[in-house]
């Protein structure tokens, strides 16, 4: 068991949460607040759609060890990064 990823893991669902439930959207860096205009689905697909997932996979991975498992949890992520970001740049910016 990786104590690491687990507190890793703890610490995403805890962001998930307050990001798509607590709307707490100042957590999310990188993007204009001003150009989004729909922040409650920004919340739902940011915090819904790659956080929760994420943490998911990390708190699972921390139990199960095998081979290429980094290389599994980087893949995950830039594949839930990639949908995240074409979501919101086809749908929230437009």
């Amino acid at each position: 068991m990786d104590y690491g990823l687990l507190i890793i893991g703890i610490a995403l669902l805890l962001v998930s949460y307050l990001v798509a439930v607590k709307k707490q959207t100042w957590l999310l860096a990188g993007f204009n607040e001003k150009m989004i205009k729909n922040k409650d689905l920004l919340g739902k697909v940011a915090g819904g759609g790659f956080f929760l997932p994420l943490g998911l996979l990390v708190v699972i991975h921390s139990f199960i060890e095998y081979s290429y498992e980094k290389t599994v949890l980087i893949i995950a992520m830039l594949v839930l990064l990639t949908i995240v970001y074409l979501f919101i740049n086809r749908r929230l910016l437009d």
